[in-house]
């Protein structure tokens, strides 16, 4: 009813912004308690370094209109009734159409996405002013069933090194559940394909240091407890949860940016919307800066092209992406057609 409704006041670049929350104590996190009203004043708590990781980037909004045991959909086009202060840029999918996406510039615009029951943000690696040419290079440590974070630590880690190897800084963050995100600033001068070239040089360089630990195979069957390094995730309009991006996981998770000093201990179970908020205001942002000096790919797509020459080629695309130059067959390995 319209009589529950709440209005919030957030500070921004601009000034301040009034935003409506509807239905401010409707409950998103049941096993935590958490209401849409908690969620949009979390947001506003961490509304700067949340900007700072997220903003003028094509963002799409992963939205539960019945709380996070409920129904889900993912918003690429903004949202009908967007301020006129909340902007959307074109970019260009897979498949080559063109659609809006909502773009993040202060605080109160994704508080604004959260009045629309947004839950988790999932930005693009690259800005909303040259949506072509990615700004970060992200790689995915994903482990497998039965394993969890302590297992992606040491994977973690070396990555670190390996990209200091390079020539990129690179940053940690949580993914919110057992996984690692490693993210380096780079220099938006290259095509989404070459990121994800350099993504998958990376990878097999860290496959042949920790062949027992890491693993570069696409299909399940193939990564026995290895922590997949997912380099599907660097391919246009593929997306992670953002930094200081809430989950839709029952405890009411955030994927938190840490310091590397930090990894080893860290629980993620720990870095939730209660939490984080004054986490953030005792100890700043592990990320703060993160863009003031961006590095070059031009080493990985050195080694990428190395492994071409020892008969290393391209890997598999997600299956809703067109069939692509040099990509193997789409077919799971067991059930691959046998040679005669």
């Amino acid at each position: 009813m319209a009589a529950d409704a709440v209005t919030l006041t957030v500070p921004g670049p601009h000034g301040d912004r009034d935003v409506r929350i509807s239905s401010p104590t409707r409950v998103l996190w049941p096993e935590a308690g958490i209401t849409k009203l908690a969620l949009a004043e979390y947001l506003v708590a961490v509304g700067e370094a949340f900007v700072a990781a997220n903003g003028d980037r094509p963002v799409s909004l992963q939205r539960f209109p019945e709380g996070v045991d409920g129904e889900q959909f993912f918003s690429k086009n903004p949202p009908r009734g967007a301020p006129e202060w909340v902007r959307a840029v074109p970019v260009t999918y897979p498949s080559g159409r063109s659609h809006p996406q909502l773009v993040i510039d202060e605080p109160a615009a994704a508080v604004w996405a959260a009045q629309m029951n947004t839950v988790v943000f999932h930005p693009w690696a690259s800005r909303a002013g040259a949506s072509d040419f990615p700004d970060e290079l992200r790689i995915d440590l994903d482990p497998q069933p039965g394993t969890g974070y302590p297992e992606a630590v040491p994977a973690a880690l070396a990555l670190r090194d390996l990209l200091a190897e390079v020539g990129l800084t690179a940053y940690v963050k949580t993914s919110g559940n057992r996984g690692i995100h490693v993210f380096a600033p780079i220099e938006p001068t290259r095509e989404f394909l070459d990121v994800r070239h350099a993504v998958i040089a990376a990878a097999r360089e860290l496959e042949r240091r920790m062949p027992e630990q890491v693993t570069t195979a696409w299909w399940k069957e193939e990564r026995g407890d290895r922590v997949f390094v997912d380099f599907n995730q660097a391919n246009r309009d593929r997306t992670m949860a953002g930094a200081y991006s809430p989950r839709a996981l029952p405890w009411a998770s955030v994927s938190c940016p840490l310091d590397w000093s930090e990894v080893e201990s860290a629980d993620p179970r720990e870095f939730t919307v209660l939490t984080v908020p004054d986490r953030l205001a005792a100890h700043g942002d592990p990320w703060a800066g993160m863009h003031d000096a961006p590095g070059r790919i031009d080493v990985l797509l050195d080694w990428w092209q190395r492994d071409l020459d020892d008969g290393l080629g391209e890997l598999p695309f997600p299956p809703d992406f067109p069939k692509m130059p040099g990509e193997p067959t789409r077919v799971q390995p067991s059930r691959a057609k046998k040679p005669d």
